[in-house]
């Protein structure tokens, strides 16, 4: 079989803790030394010509793992030690799957190091973009000198669930205790709770400082190998059931009756409900219910008083005069690829009944790269879809789930707690209004500051320019992070005759990634500023590369009623969230769940680097060109 001609070879190496009495406890430092190993074991493989052919199944003084490509059945067969009657624990993690959206591998099964997972992330691209954003801000006394090599936290090629566990790892051994790392990763919907109370909402409203929510229908069960835990996604679209009997055994699995338990010895019986927790503690003995995690767990840190005192405000509205566009509303509409359809069908509706437009199911329109029209570079890209097993959300019904919320300044160390983590701007929506850009500028904080760049460039000198024009941006992005800017304002105002604008998604996906390769992009927020978006696409298209909020200067000025305009889009955002099974726009935020159609690979892999590409196209001089026709 298939199976049996891909096994691997497997070599089982014991670690002595040498020089350590085995009474002192020491087992945080001991786990924490194999760990530092184990990943410097997988860097030197990283670098061999067929290193990734090799795999560190288990490297724990507290866990062991049994993983291949196997039946539950033919588990104990392979595996003859667990026939043992020395073998014995007091808790075990199972976790067996039918492959869906894989093909089936010896080291693609379940990681298990920390968690097995029945589910999809499907926010999963943005979380690994910003769990690498975050390298650049991570220090801890724990790993010494020796947390570089540790890098990169999640590893290439790999499934969600195994990033996931990576990070749950290196949250649980930096300190934080097992149900408070996996709290911050899989938060409950907190932000339209209207029954939470103020501790435990502001727990969570703390940790949206640090980490967006990994995303998607998740039924997660993990271990340090002192407790084992299990908790729902907050759409609670994964089933965990669970039984207690009178010996204090605990079964949770995703379908009841997965073990025979006699219902004469059942003592309690349950489901885990959407974002709630389970905990069992071994070395205590204790069953611990969700309200009794949770309750301790905000009380950890005065994390009321933190966000309370460091939290600003940012919808408010400046009380400076607003600034009107020197060249004429129609000259800007035709410079920005307004149609009349548009404004006819598209953006009508959303000023008059504050919602998108409905139209027929599928997109039939011609791709844009085979057009002879100058085109928009927003309709180079394709929305993607959820895959495989995943349930749409409905944003109407699943309302109290669904957030549009962000926060707009640095991150801060993920590794420690203080209270400036909190120390941002927290904003409801991401659409600004004139008034509301407006007070972001006025800011005053030091660390929130914000710089405006302009994303434009000369026309004299024709096509070449725009390639120099997006490398100069780059690079004043990196200045105005270096004197110490918070929020960079990418603006595409003040066009001219003279001077045209980089397309809005290249300015801010070009800046977004070259932030993240030169290390900095955790010091600042990005938002555009920009005439040419105004459909909800467009909206969501440049929060998919890294925007945290978005002012459609000339959208608003066109509709006349901003409130209306606004809560369309919103509604708009939420329907595409949904279609990919995720429920907060701060996840949705740097996920890059588009793919293009119809532009070169040496752009996409330079400016919207890790996006689906199946079909080559255009480059730098044929978007000046058309850029430069309209």
């Amino acid at each position: 079989s298939a199976t049996r001609r891909d096994r691997p070879v497997i070599r089982q190496i014991f670690v002595g803790r040498m020089g350590v009495e085995r009474e002192v406890d020491t087992d945080s430092a001991f786990e924490i030394t194999l760990y530092v190993i184990r990943r410097r074991i997988e860097a030197a493989l990283r670098e061999m010509p067929r290193g990734g052919d090799c795999y560190v199944a288990s490297f724990s003084s507290r866990t062991v793992v049994y993983k291949g490509m196997l039946t539950p059945e033919q588990l104990s067969l392979f595996y003859k030690d667990l026939h043992e009657p020395d073998i014995a624990s007091a808790l075990a993690l199972v976790h067996s799957r039918f492959s869906t959206n894989t093909f089936p591998s010896w080291r693609l099964a379940h990681p298990y190091r920390f968690l097995c997972h029945n589910g999809e992330i499907n926010t999963l691209r943005g979380n690994l973009n910003w769990m690498r954003v975050r390298e650049g801000a991570m220090h801890s006394s724990r790993f010494g000198n020796r947390l570089a090599g540790l890098f990169p936290v999640c590893g290439e090629n790999q499934s969600d669930s195994a990033s996931i566990d990576n990070v749950l790892e290196l949250l649980t051994l930096a300190g934080r205790p097992l149900a408070h790392s996996m709290a911050m990763l899989i938060p409950e919907a907190w932000e339209g709770h209207a029954t939470m109370s103020p501790e435990r909402r502001a727990f969570y409203e703390y940790h949206s400082s640090l980490m967006e929510a990994w995303d998607g229908p998740a039924a997660m069960a993990f271990t340090d190998g002192r407790q084992v835990a299990a908790v729902l996604d907050r759409n609670g679209l994964r089933p965990a059931r669970y039984v207690v009997t009178a010996d204090d055994l605990v079964v949770l699995s995703s379908e009841a009756g997965a073990l025979p338990v006699p219902v004469s010895d059942i003592r309690a019986k349950g489901r885990l409900e959407p974002g709630r927790m389970l905990v069992v503690n071994t070395t205590q003995g204790k069953i611990l219910d969700d309200e009794a995690i949770k309750t301790e767990l905000a009380m950890v840190r005065p994390y009321r008083r933190w966000v309370a005192e460091q939290r600003v405000e940012g919808s408010g509205t400046s009380r400076l005069p607003l600034t009107a566009s020197l060249v004429p509303r129609p000259t800007l509409q035709r410079a920005f690829g307004y149609t009349a359809d548009e404004l006819k069908m598209v953006l009508g509706p959303m000023a008059l009944a504050g919602e998108e437009p409905a139209g027929s199911m599928g997109n039939d329109t011609p791709l844009a790269v085979l057009s002879q029209r100058p085109q928009l570079l927003f309709s180079y890209f394709r929305q993607m879809f959820a895959q495989v097993t995943n349930p749409a959300i409905d944003p109407i019904r699943e309302q109290l789930v669904m957030s549009l919320a962000m926060n707009l300044g640095p991150q801060g160390n993920l590794l420690e707690e203080t209270p400036e983590h909190a120390r941002q701007i927290r904003i409801p929506q991401p659409v600004l209004d004139e008034r509301s850009i407006a007070a972001l500028r006025e800011v005053d904080e030091p660390t929130l500051r914000a710089t405006t760049l302009t994303t434009l460039f000369s026309v004299a000198d024709g096509a070449p320019m725009l390639e120099r024009a997006v490398d100069q941006l780059c690079a004043a992005a990196t200045s105005a992070v270096a004197d110490g800017a918070g929020i960079l304002i990418l603006s595409d105002r003040n066009i001219s005759v003279d001077r045209a604008a980089i397309p809005a998604p290249l300015a801010l996906a070009a800046v977004h990634h070259h932030l993240i390769r030169e290390g900095l992009r955790w010091k600042v927020s990005l938002i555009s500023e920009t005439g040419e978006a105004r459909e909800v696409s467009h909206f969501a298209l440049l929060i998919a590369y890294g925007a945290s909020a978005v002012h459609p200067y000339l959208a608003l000025e066109t509709v006349g009623s901003e409130a209306h305009y606004v809560k369309a889009v919103g509604k708009g955002l939420l329907k595409i969230m949904s279609k990919m099974g995720i429920s907060t726009l701060q996840s949705y935020c740097g996920a890059q769940l588009w793919e293009a159609v119809g532009l070169s690979k040496s752009l996409v892999d330079r400016h919207f680097t890790g996006t689906p590409s199946r079909v080559g196209g255009i480059g730098m001089a044929l978007i000046a060109d058309e850029t430069l026709r309209r």
